[in-house]
């Protein structure tokens, strides 16, 4: 039964409640700020639960009555309408009682690079961020640029940017992996269909206390910063390069005119990619958890087919094909690819979890 499963989560919060109101946790902050925030992600599935189980209780109360020669007929009316709620609010308390991903409301780090394909590959890393712009401008997020790598024909070979807002890494975490893109490039004289591909990964953005480097573990290297082909962009050390010695990871950074913001942007990024590193070495582990996360596994998959001549975008995860790209690229309507895959993996984790 589910009400079954809904009984823990209702003393858990109420168990809160009290503890929350004792002198011994008011008295310390810290542990008030954690068993608020945990009463406060209980409490959707606990209005959830009242709402079902009332619902549960009119439903019976009219069955009683259903043989009434005065309040028969309208208890059958009122089960007419009561009855096709169950099935409805069941489903929301079975999303509500999936895990949640404890990155979800994360900020992240965006990495897109080019791929095979060369200039085109360069100019859809410009293409594909530009959409990912307008999606953020739609959802309130806000965009900063980390580092750029920019291409002599356009476009970028490497862009690294921060997303901030409500939610950012619970849609965007889906849309790590190869993007290939299928187009007539603008050089092309005989009109012929090039295929490129460009790499993205999304990493959560990590507090400094989070993860703890060692500076014994950095190489960090000054240099000065150079534009395309190789023209200085100015006179001063302002480029920063650091290296982590023990995983070999290295991040460059230019892009600011400031030696001292170079390496806190390289320090954010490689803070990311560390913790990024981590998270992917304990799904590894948990096989289960990682088949039940779409897009979340294997970085060097290919996921998503941008094919312009026929203005179509499929996501091979989950065999979806909508005639809607330049809709979709230029109108920030990226919730018509997010959306179903988000559905996908709610029907995986409540399958895993013995909910379906």
């Amino acid at each position: 039964m589910l009400a079954d499963k809904l009984t823990p989560f209702l003393e858990r919060y109420d168990e809160l409640s009290e503890l929350l109101s004792s002198p011994d946790v008011a008295s310390d902050i810290k542990r008030m700020t954690a068993l608020s925030k945990e009463q406060s992600g209980l409490l959707p599935l606990v209005e959830k639960t009242k709402e079902y189980k009332t619902l549960l209780a009119d439903i019976d109360d009219n069955k009683s009555m259903i043989y009434d020669p005065e309040l028969g007929e309208l208890a059958k009316e009122e089960l007419k309408e009561l009855e096709p709620k169950v099935a409805v609010i069941e489903d929301e308390i079975k999303k509500l009682l999936i895990p949640k991903d404890p990155n979800d409301d994360r900020n992240i780090i965006v990495e897109l690079r080019a791929g095979t394909g060369g200039d085109e590959a360069a100019l859809f890393v410009g293409d594909l961020f530009a959409a990912y712009t307008r999606y953020a401008e739609v959802k309130g997020w806000k965009i900063e640029l980390m580092s750029t790598s920019p291409s002599d024909a356009g476009g970028y070979k490497e862009l690294i940017a921060l997303i901030k807002g409500d939610q950012v890494f619970s849609r965007l975490k889906y849309e790590g992996g190869t993007h290939r893109v299928q187009r007539v490039p603008a050089t092309e004289s005989q009109g012929r269909v090039h295929t490129s591909a460009i790499t993205v990964a999304v990493m959560p953005e990590v507090e400094d206390v989070e993860v703890d480097i060692d500076p014994g573990d950095l190489k960090i290297d000054v240099m000065r910063a150079s534009g395309n082909g190789g023209q200085s962009v100015n006179t001063t050390d302002s480029a920063v390069r650091i290296t982590h010695l023990p995983t070999g990871l290295v991040v460059t950074n230019q892009d600011q005119k400031s030696q001292h913001k170079n390496k806190d942007k390289a320090m954010k990024v490689l803070k990311a990619r560390l913790y990024d590193l981590e998270l992917q070495e304990a799904q590894k582990k948990d096989s289960a958890a990682r088949n039940e996360q779409v897009g979340t596994g294997d970085r060097s998959g290919r996921i998503r087919t941008y094919n312009y001549p026929q203005n179509r975008i499929s996501d091979h995860r989950i065999n979806l094909t909508l005639y809607r790209l330049n809709e979709i690229m230029t109108g920030g309507l990226f919730d018509e690819i997010i959306d179903p895959l988000i559905t996908d993996s709610q029907v995986k984790s409540m399958e895993a979890a013995g909910l379906s």
